[in-house]
Formats: C-alpha cells, sequence, structure tokens
C-alpha cells in the first residue's frame, strides 16, 4: 500500500492497529528522519491533544530507537528532545550496539546454550583481537610462509578475522565461511586458492572455541552468538514483548543483514516497527552492511510510504552528471553552478608539467579564503570532500586556513596513539618505573621524555622547563643503561651541570625523584605491585593534571591511552585466570608498549569539537560526510580525478560479497562487478549532490598522492568544466 497519496498529517492512531508497523522510503533529503519523528510523535503524545503524561509506570515497556551510527544517534536524540519532549522511555543504539548489550545481558541464556564457564564475558578491542589471534595461530602462519616484515601477515589475520565479523552479521554459522570462500572468490591470485579458505575457517573455528573458553567476544563472535543462540530463543523473544513497545530505526539501508531477522521477530511478536530506507544512501555496502537483506522485508510491514525527491540541485544535477559521466563523447555543458578550481602554477613551474597535488591543495585553500573574506560565505556552510584525505592534505588545507583565522574541523581523523608526544613520554616513563625494560630506552625517547614531562612555564617558547637542547644533554650524559634497572643519574654527574640553570636542574630532579618513588614502591610490593594503568593514570595527575592545561585533543589521547591500558590487562587478568601465569607481569608490559609503538591503536588527533563544527569548514572523506548526513551549500569536491571515486572513498572487506544474502553462490561475472560499481557510483553522485545547496567546486590535480597521473571515472566532469572555461 503506497501512502504518498495521503495527507501528511496522517494520524496512525486512527488505524485500527493502533500501533501499525510503517516502511518510509526516499531518496536523500527527502525528510525521512523528520516523518520518523512525527510518527514517534503522534505515537508518544496522547491523540487530538490530550495532556502528556506526567508520570511514568515502572513496568512500562520503552521504545527502541536504532540509528545507523553514534553521530545519527546523537542528532536524532537531541532533535527528539527539542520537537517532541515526550517522557516516554527511549531506548537509543545502533545496530553494533544494541547487539553487543543483548548478548552481554543475556549471556546466561547463552553459556547454558553452550555449556560454558559461568563468566562474564570480556569484549575485545580490534587491536587486541589482532594481538591474541596472531599468538594463537603462530605455527600456522609460520606454515603458510607469509613476509617476515609482517605486512603480509597482519593483512592476513585482520583479513581472517573480518570475515568472522562478515558472517554473523550475515546470519550465516562460522562452518559456512570455508564453503562460502571457495564458491564466491574468482582469480588466480594466493588469497583465493580453495586450500586457504580451508584454512582461514580452520583458524577461525580454533579462534571461535578458545575465545568462548576464556569469555572473551570480539565482533564477529558476538554477531554469531546473538543470530545463533539468542534471536529464535523463545525466553529471549518473551522478553522482546515486555521490554519494548515499538521500535523505531531510521536508515536501516546501513544495516546489518542479521537487523532483518531481528525486525521480522519483532513483527511476528506484534511489535510494531518503523523504518526508514534511503536508496541512494547504503554507505556501509562492503563493510557489513547488507541493504538488499533490509528491502526483501519491506512486504512484512503493514504500510509504505514512498516520499518524493526533494527539490533542489540534487533533484536535476546528479542527472547530468552522471548523464556527462556516462556520454563523454557528447560533451554536455554543465550548469554555471558547477565551478571548476583555476590552479595557477608557481613562477618556476613549466607549463609542460602536469599539475601537482600541492598546487591543487594551495588552490583549494585560497578559493575558500576568497569565499569567506571577498563573498561573505561562512566556513560553517563549506565542506571539503575527497575520497582519501591524506594526512599532508588535512595538514595543508588546515594550517593555511588557521592563519587566515578560518576555523577547520577534520571528520573524525584517525592517528595512532604513538604519534602523540604525550603518549610517547608516558611509555618511555613505564620503562624506568618498572625493572626489565631496559632494551625499550634509547636516548632520543628518553630526550622527549624529559621535555614533555617537565613543568611548563607561562610567556616561555618552548613553554617547558627543560628545552631540547638540555634534554639531548641531559640523556647522553646522565642516563645510565642497565638492561634490569636503567636510571637517572643526579644531574650533577655531568661536569658542566651548572650551566643547565635552577629550571632545567628542578624540573630535571622533579621527574627523576617521581621515578625513584615510584620504582622504590613497586619493588618493596610486589608482587603486589599496582598495574601499569594505576601508574599511568598517576603520572597523568602527577605531570599534567596540576601544572599544565591541556588541549581538546590531547584529552581525549591521554583518555584513549587509559582505555587502552585497562582494557589490556582486564583482557591479561582474564587469560591468567583461565590459563595461569603463563606470562611474567614484565612480558605481559612489553607487549602493551609493543603494541602502541607499532601503531596499530588509533585515536581522534583532531576530535571535532561540536561547539565549533556549525562555523568550521569540514573536512572530510566521501565515506564520513555520507555517514554524517549533513549539507552544506558550497561542496568542494577534491581530487575529482582519483580512481577512489569508484569505491565511495571506502575499502571493501576482503569477500565481503561472499557473505551478502544475495550471493549467488558462485563468482561475480566481470559484467556483474561492472554494473555493481557503476551502480554505487550512481548513488555516490545522487547522495552527495542532494546535500550541495548553492556551488560545487572540482577540484582536481593531474598527479595523485603518490605522483602517478590520475584519470578516475569523473575525468569528464573535468573535461566538460575545462571546454565550457575555454569557449568563455
Amino acid at each position: 500500500m503506497d501512502l504518498s497519496s495521503k495527507p501528511s498529517n496522517w494520524d496512525l492512531d486512527q488505524s485500527p492497529t493502533p500501533w501499525p508497523s510503517l516502511w518510509i522510503t526516499g531518496p536523500s533529503r527527502s525528510g525521512k528522519t523528520s516523518r520518523l519523528i512525527q510518527v514517534l510523535e503522534q505515537r508518544l503524545t496522547p491523540p487530538h491533544g490530550g495532556a502528556m503524561r506526567t508520570s511514568i509506570p515502572p513496568i512500562t515497556p520503552a521504545v527502541l530507537i536504532l540509528t545507523a551510527n553514534t553521530g545519527n544517534q546523537r542528532d536524532l536524540s537531541d532533535r527528539l528532545l527539542l520537537e517532541v519532549g515526550c517522557r516516554d522511555p527511549l531506548v537509543f543504539k545502533t545496530p553494533s550496539g544494541f547487539i553487543i548489550d543483548e548478548v552481554f545481558l543475556f549471556w546466561p541464556l547463552i553459556f547454558q546454550a553452550l555449556h560454558l564457564k559461568a563468566q562474564f564475558p570480556l569484549r575485545l578491542r580490534p587491536e587486541t583481537e589482532q594481538e591474541l589471534a596472531t599468538t594463537l595461530w603462530r605455527e600456522a602462519l609460520d606454515d603458510l610462509g607469509l613476509d617476515t616484515a609482517g605486512v603480509m601477515e597482519y593483512r592476513f589475520v585482520r583479513d581472517t578475522l573480518d570475515l568472522l565479523q562478515l558472517a554473523g552479521a550475515g546470519g550465516f554459522a562460522p562452518e559456512e565461511i570455508a564453503p562460502r570462500l571457495s564458491q564466491g572468490l574468482a582469480g588466480d591470485t594466493w588469497e583465493t586458492k580453495p586450500e586457504i579458505s580451508e584454512t582461514r575457517g580452520d583458524l577461525l573455528h580454533h579462534w571461535q572455541q578458545w575465545c568462548l573458553e576464556r569469555g572473551l567476544l570480539s565482533y564477529g563472535l558476538i554477531y554469531d552468538l546473538y543470530g545463533r543462540y539468542l534471536l529464535g530463543d523463545r525466553h529471549y523473544q518473551r522478553q522482546l514483548l515486555r521490554r519494548y513497545r515499538g521500535i523505531f530505526a531510521d536508515d536501516v539501508d546501513d544495516y546489518p543483514a542479521l537487523m532483518a531477522d531481528f525486525l521480522q521477530t519483532a513483527l511476528a511478536a506484534e511489535i510494531p516497527c518503523v523504518v526508514t530506507f534511503n536508496p541512494n544512501g547504503q554507505n556501509r555496502l562492503g563493510l557489513n552492511a547488507d541493504p538488499k537483506a533490509l528491502a526483501q522485508i519491506q512486504g512484512d510491514f503493514a504500510h509504505t510510504e514512498t516520499l518524493p525527491i526533494p527539490e533542489g540541485l540534487g533533484e536535476t544535477l546528479a542527472p547530468l552528471l552522471l548523464q556527462v559521466i556516462q556520454e563523454p563523447a557528447e560533451l554536455l555543458p554543465l550548469p554555471t553552478i558547477v565551478e571548476l578550481l583555476q590552479i595557477c602554477r608557481g613562477e618556476e613551474e613549466p607549463e609542460f608539467l602536469p599539475i601537482s597535488r600541492a598546487a591543487l591543495l594551495r588552490a583549494t585553500a585560497d578559493r575558500i579564503i576568497k569565499a569567506v573574506k571577498q563573498e561573505g560565505i561562512a566556513p560553517g556552510q563549506i565542506a571539503v570532500i575527497g575520497p582519501g584525505l591524506d594526512a599532508i592534505a588535512r595538514y595543508t588545507l588546515m594550517e593555511i586556513l588557521k592563519k587566515q583565522d578560518i576555523a577547520v574541523e577534520p571528520l573524525n581523523e584517525q592517528r595512532p596513539l604513538i604519534t602523540s608526544p604525550l603518549v610517547r613520554a608516558l611509555l618511555t616513563l613505564l620503562t624506568l618505573v618498572y625493572p626489565g625494560l631496559g632494551p625499550l630506552i634509547d636516548r632520543d625517547r628518553l630526550a622527549e621524555m624529559l621535555v614533555v614531562l617537565s613543568h611548563p612555564q607561562p610567556g616561555q617558547i618552548p613553554p617547558t622547563a627543560i628545552d631540547p637542547v638540555r634534554a639531548g644533554l641531559l640523556s647522553d650524559h646522565c642516563y645510565y643503561f642497565h638492561r634490569q634497572h636503567p636510571r637517572l643519574l643526579p644531574v650533577t654527574d655531568y661536569p658542566r651541570w651548572d650551566r643547565f640553570g635552577h629550571q632545567v636542574v628542578t624540573a630535571y630532579d622533579g621527574i627523576r625523584d617521581w621515578i625513584e618513588a615510584k620504582t622504590q614502591y613497586i619493588e618493596q610490593a610486589d608482587p603486589h605491585a599496582p598495574p601499569p594503568p594505576v601508574v599511568l593514570n598517576a603520572a597523568i595527575e602527577h605531570f599534567f593534571g596540576k601544572t599544565r592545561t591541556l588541549s581538546y585533543g590531547e584529552l581525549a589521547v591521554l583518555r584513549g591511552l587509559m582505555e587502552t591500558a585497562q582494557h589490556f590487562w582486564e583482557v591479561d587478568t582474564r587469560l591468567r585466570q583461565n590459563e595461569g601465569a603463563q606470562r611474567s607481569p614484565l612480558e605481559t608490559l612489553t607487549q602493551f608498549i609493543q603494541l602502541l609503538r607499532r601503531g596499530t591503536i588509533t585515536a581522534n588527533a583532531y576530535p571535532a569539537h561540536r561547539e565549533t563544527g556549525d562555523h568550521a569548514v569540514l573536512l572530510a572523506t566521501i565515506y564520513q560526510y555520507r555517514n554524517l548526513r549533513r549539507s552544506h551549500p558550497w561542496h568542494f569536491w577534491l581530487d575529482v580525478g582519483s580512481n577512489l571515486w569508484q569505491s565511495g572513498g571506502s575499502a571493501d572487506l576482503f569477500a565481503h560479497h561472499c557473505f551478502l544474502r544475495e550471493n549467488p553462490g558462485r563468482p561475480w561475472t566481470l559484467e556483474e562487478a561492472t554494473e555493481r560499481q557503476t551502480a554505487k557510483l550512481s548513488r555516490v553522485l545522487a547522495d552527495l549532490t542532494a546535500r550541495i545547496g548553492e556551488r560545487l567546486i572540482l577540484c582536481h590535480s593531474e598527479l595523485a598522492v603518490n605522483g602517478m597521473e590520475q584519470r578516475g571515472p569523473l575525468s569528464p566532469l573535468i573535461d566538460a568544466a575545462q571546454m565550457q572555461v575555454l569557449a568563455r
């Protein structure tokens, strides 16, 4: 039943069923979320203007509200509080967050079904999962003869673990992984060999059993346990009916197939559901989402409402851009709102050389400055979007714009924790506090630690008591290397110590005294010495908590370090409880420091400050921007000639197509693969253009980051824009 012809204020409470299920579909910016809020308000607010309830009975079931990601969750909860303001209990979750919470909440049902040890489960972070699996599979990995540098080994382990997540999210048992790989992979590469697929299946079976025996749960295991042992359990289904009186799910095109099973279970239990679906969304397809699996349950809903294409640039611009791309020979004219960035060469750059990416970044920043300073465009109205934003591009644009007092918001930039000087200094501090870590210290790290940990001096440059030159001298002359007991020597051991000055000597003695006090306490308290997370917390409070005002980014990094350390030792404690002391505390600490130094744990180095987000130029990849679901009057599309536009700027997980519900059980043909790529590019363009308000600026360099010439799927747009420039 299509409700598009019905009035927009159609009251669902007048239906014979007080809570009929409703499927809302529509393209980007068509008002799906607003319609979801409207329906939610109709159901939570008494009809016909009745008074709102002032109290909630304790047994009132909650309303479950699902969103595709945490950012959308915050936005939707804010809108509901402002626009609805209901007193009914609302539970906000992402699909993964909901499944994780359900598995932990109903863990007794699972360990009874699997006859596991009665212990509370502990969730593994991806980096910890990687380390444990690599150790568990060491013998098999050596037999495979992967590269000694560890790159292939790391990739093999990560891809194999991701297969468990893909299978669980798709609702497939782990036993199906190897057959699906053998049926769905094509080609003559090492990864596609049937024997390698069998090896992956065997390794995952071993990993699954090992984790369950110890109560350790990765994302893949959590998906599998929920789909196989909870969702079909009649006790769990009865609890769902008691806990939730309605389910509202926004943007289900980005949900895993397992959530289609969940919604069907809820509908069968007569829990009313209202969902929204964007045919031009599907941003997580290739990761763990299965849009077609969700689309197939549309027939289970009592009503369907189709929202029209919104008026604006997206309605006309997306079809035109697609036509230019698909029919480049016709050289169709682009509208005046599409602007090709004119890049001026430097005086020393010959005309015959291709335009470099450095010139592109400079020109992009200059055009933004012109828009803000001369054309009156607010920074918050501008979004710079590219298929990939490398660190150099982010840094270049941010530095140029900040020098012009233009705020910049880099969206979800992920950097390894070890890139922070604060983290590096604290790790070096641990190597001096705990015995046996001498081989992990070098003089450069020690000098950096002295600079970072020395108390700041207001108004001085550098703003620390110990400058890098004197820190280098101290590390050269006042550090005693010892494998078991490395230590800092008194400053008087350096013959010319008097030339350091009172400020440096005082700061150095303060660091040295703190280290010696902690070392002495740990040695006396052994074997009941505090674990490293406790020492890290004490160091942060002592060196940063009282004497230094940290930036928002530095606080986020330190928080990430503490969360990582606490999780690492929680897992270590669990392993000791199940296996005994198979490795010493020294080995655990060494592994932790090396894990961080390899850069496998990331944090948001420049977290988005929500207070300034509306007043700053947004830097984002295509994938990040589409996840954000915002719109901007001005779009700068960076690296328009890049081939990465074909993939929507995100890398698909290995063999993801083997675990889609629509998978035919054979490799895709070349025609099928091409058709899927074309459809994805079409969705990306339709989604992005719907989010443009006034102006689209195409930013193109002939050379990519690696210096290679680029000629991607959007290159015909560059040709058409250049022809228009020449024709003027």
